[in-house]
């Protein structure tokens, strides 16, 4: 498992045949060079007998077993962008990969605060990229040549990677979406895809949350009228649920508190941490003044604008706090608004209904995407008249479709076929994908699991998994 001089190999043990918890694996030349190294969160599982929660770590990564064997072969690890499933498993896994890590200005904010935690602030060198100052010129990591292509999504600079080698090369486009209203960053640009397809690619290795919807996605600028009429229409205090890191989203709201003449205050301390680091790098506007939100319960309750996190109803998140009258910042009370700004992931159905039952049993005004006329949440994922477009004007020998499970993965590779890309391959975790000399797959090449955070001390999944499968409920209810 080692890549000669005229191979160029892709590993993925984390995010391939799933959602959450990327980490990639490029191999070349004896060396290796990772891209991305992201958490996931434990989903609702509950006991079939006694119908209570099962207690698993909350926080989960990939265990990086693999790579961390052969630590002095990994070159570095690049992170694309600064979502929590890309970036948020370095302050845990880097003490056993002990490489350089690459990154934009924003992100490298992001991460710094994380490594705080952990006392590794003066521990990771940190590589800050800035594409725009370099005429983006490439970087060579290793053996591998890199060029950062600019995207939309709903955070501040995320990127594409541009991975070239003397044997072939690789569009690694992380998660995406064509935006021409993004609110945060500039509108995406053909021409940055189209210069990267005329110079060939032999493998477009790309995001498939959303392959199986239908169109185009929603644009991010495509929000402020619905929430604005909402919260306009609203008598007492209105909170707003979102992605914490869904920096876009709070820019949004911020300009819809301007507008109606409200106090906007982040509840949630990741959701506060990313607000600041947004601040920090001058990638929101001056609408974006958050107060305190300790100040926010000393307010008319029409002056109120909240944004919280726990739009999935998780137990320890800011919403589910505030439902359950446990918020020191503020209390909801009969005739206040609650706006899910979001969509439920997959698995999580149990603990956001269980939300839902506390609000309305408050007799607090629940607002949702499916309940409202005008939108008010866009996926940060292209649907698949954007695979499609961005399959044409990249034009891969080799489409590997990854960041999904695998029904969004087989919709992705069909999108491929069908746009003229002559090979498709689905895998998963452990599959050891062959882009040079020669196109292929090698099935469960490498043995991958899960590690899990639990009393500061990083676990392995495997144990929960053997000791929980009789008698139990998947995500989903059913017996498993």
């Amino acid at each position: 498992m080692i890549p000669g001089e005229t191979d160029l190999w892709f590993l993925p043990l984390g995010g391939t045949g799933e959602i959450g918890m990327n980490m990639n694996l490029y191999g070349h030349d004896g060396e290796w060079l990772m891209v991305d190294c992201g958490v996931t969160f434990e989903k609702a599982r509950y006991d079939a007998e006694t119908g209570k929660r099962i207690k698993r770590p909350d926080v989960q990564m990939a265990d990086p077993a693999f790579i961390a064997e052969q630590a002095d072969r990994l070159c570095g690890l690049v992170i694309t962008h600064a979502h929590e499933d890309h970036v948020g498993a370095v302050p845990y896994l880097w003490p056993r990969l002990k490489c350089p890590v690459y990154t934009t200005k924003f992100t490298a904010m992001v991460l710094r605060r994380k490594l705080a935690e952990f006392n590794l602030t003066d521990e990771v060198p940190i590589h800050i990229i800035d594409p725009d100052a370099t005429n983006n010129e490439s970087l060579a990591i290793g053996p591998f040549n890199l060029k950062w292509v600019p995207l939309t999504h709903s955070i501040p600079e995320p990127y594409a990677l541009y991975i070239t080698t003397v044997v072939g090369s690789v569009f690694h486009t992380a998660d995406w979406k064509l935006d021409p209203r993004p609110v945060i960053g500039k509108p995406y640009r053909p021409e940055h895809y189209q210069a990267v397809g005329e110079i060939g690619v032999t493998a477009m290795v790309c995001d498939s949350t959303n392959a199986t919807e239908l169109g185009h996605s929603r644009s991010e600028g495509a929000l402020f009228t619905g929430l604005a009429d909402h919260v306009f229409a609203a008598q007492g205090r209105v909170v707003i649920a979102c992605f914490g890191s869904n920096v876009a989203r709070l820019q949004t709201i911020a300009r819809v508190a301007e507008a109606t003449g409200r106090y906007f205050g982040v509840i949630g301390r990741s959701m506060q941490n990313m607000s600041d680091c947004a601040k920090a790098c001058h990638v929101v506007d001056d609408t974006f003044r958050p107060i305190d939100a300790r100040h926010l319960g000393f307010l008319p309750r029409h002056e109120v604008l909240g944004v919280a996190t726990g739009s999935q109803g998780e137990p320890r998140a800011a919403l589910r706090r505030l439902a359950t009258g446990r918020h020191p910042a503020m209390e909801l009370e009969e005739g206040d608004t609650v706006i899910f700004s979001s969509k439920v992931i997959p698995g999580n159905e149990p603990d956001f209904e269980l939300l839902i039952e506390l609000l309305t049993s408050m007799k607090v005004h629940v607002i949702t995407d499916a309940s409202s006329e005008k939108p008010i949440h866009a996926s940060g994922h292209p649907a698949s008249k954007e695979l499609a477009q961005m399959y044409d004007w990249i034009k891969p020998q080799h489409a590997i479709p990854v960041h999904g499970e695998h029904r969004h993965m087989l919709a992705n590779a069909n999108i491929a076929k069908k746009s003229g890309v002559p090979r498709q391959t689905v895998g998963k975790n452990g599959d050891l994908y062959f882009i040079a000399p020669y196109p292929g797959i090698r099935r469960n090449a490498v043995a991958t699991g899960r590690l899990g955070w639990q009393h500061q001390q990083l676990v392995s999944m495997t144990e929960f998994d053997d000791n929980s499968s009789k008698g139990q409920r998947n995500d989903y209810g059913r017996t498993v």
